[in-house]
């Protein structure tokens, strides 16, 4: 049998929504991540000059996220100047692809101990700071998209008209995130390291994830308006009968998540008990105006290079980027409902973009356990049209 990437553990912080007096916002992202990165080696008893890499994804490297933010949240967090570390960029899925690199990495011999993970800070550094615009019409990028691209809320009303998933459907979905994961509340603060912050009334320590929504209602969810409609997108997408509104949408937030890979016999060499293995890996690249429909032939490919159908997939997480999102994989592949981001997601408990895909895997792991089940698949959109699969057998 050959080397195995395995799963000791995964911890976050909360997520928090992104404003201007948001709770994290008084939080560095380098000290964000680095808090999480400390707190992963320490429920491991692990000696964190053992690690041999630290894969992070963030999105939006500029600002206080520029100049490898990894790299700084290593040395942040008091670990031996030995450990490197890189930071990269897939969009939504920047964690998830950290985190195949890292199994992918294991498995190939070249690391026995690695950290994967990632962090987004949107109050303070805001998503479309870095996007192309229209000063580069003349780019050949243009040149082959001459009518542009469009926001991802467009993408998402494009999947609502293409598989036929109305407003309706879409607010009980996103009523049944927040129902999900104000239930799972305990199970989530396994994951979550509280961290301290400063807001007017002095020092906290946040502990909870605030955007989860107990209280909403299909009432509540129904008088919201269309939060993408302009009279050049109705005109330019006829199809359209707009349907998405920010509370069928992934709420903004920041967060840093992390989690510790092994080889399998490293982890049983240093008394550890992993939690599952990391199996097989895909990546895709789908249309670009659709934008977020990647994960379905991302999870084809997947499935077809373990050689199982979604039938033997006990566990199923596809990013809450939109409610049009999930549904439309769920109408693809016709599966079980209640398989199906089973603790909620990014509607309820935002989506830090750079983060997400440790948020996933750690309520995939859960649901794993909690479900007795052996394969879990985890899939995330990504803008540009691409997308991240990975498949997870519990140990």
């Amino acid at each position: 049998m050959g080397r195995r990437a395995v799963i000791v553990d995964v911890v976050r912080t909360p997520f928090a929504r992104a404003k201007d007096d948001g709770a994290l916002r008084s939080v560095h992202p380098v000290n964000l991540y680095a808090h999480v990165l400390a707190a992963l080696v320490e429920r491991s008893t692990l000696d964190p000059g053992l690690v041999e890499d630290v894969i992070t994804g963030c999105v939006i490297q500029v600002a206080e996220q520029s100049g490898n933010i990894g790299r700084q949240a290593v040395l942040a967090a008091g670990f031996p100047e030995s450990v490197p570390a890189v930071t990269l960029d897939r969009k939504c899925g920047s964690a998830q692809q950290a985190l195949d690199f890292a199994a992918q990495g294991v498995i190939a011999g070249a690391y026995d101990v690695v950290i994967a993970g990632g962090v987004e800070m949107m109050s303070v550094v805001p998503m479309r700071i870095n996007r192309m615009g229209k000063d580069n019409e003349g780019s050949q990028f243009h040149q082959r998209y001459p009518e542009g691209l469009v926001r991802q809320g467009i993408s998402a009303e494009l999947i609502a008209a293409r598989w036929q998933i109305d407003r309706e459907t879409q607010d009980a979905y996103s009523l049944r995130s927040h129902v999900l994961a104000e239930a799972d509340r305990p199970g989530a603060a396994t994951d979550i390291v509280p961290i301290k912050v400063t807001n007017n009334d002095g020092i906290h320590a946040l502990s909870l994830d605030d955007g989860i929504r107990a209280n909403s209602t299909l009432e509540k969810l129904a008088v919201l308006k269309p939060a993408f409609e302009t009279d050049e997108m109705s005109a330019r997408f006829p199809e359209i009968s707009w349907s998405v509104t920010a509370g069928s949408a992934s709420q903004v937030t920041d967060g840093a998540s992390a989690v510790l890979i092994m080889e399998e016999a490293t982890a049983a060499r240093l008394g550890l008990t992993p939690r599952a293995a990391i199996t097989h890996f895909a990546v895709c690249g789908d249309d670009p105006l659709m934008m977020l429909t990647g994960v379905i032939p991302a999870t084809r490919k997947l499935l077809a290079r373990a050689g199982l159908s979604l039938k033997d997939i006990d566990v199923y997480e596809v990013n809450e980027a939109f409610a049009s999102v999930p549904l439309a994989w769920q109408k693809e592949f016709d599966t079980e409902p209640a398989r199906l981001n089973s603790l909620g997601g990014a509607i309820a408990l935002g989506h830090p973009v750079g983060a997400s895909g440790g948020r996933l895997t750690a309520n995939l792991l859960r649901a794993l356990e909690k479900s007795n089940g052996r394969y879990g698949l985890q899939t995330m959109c990504e803008s540009g049209g691409m997308a991240n699969a990975t498949l997870f057998e519990r140990l």
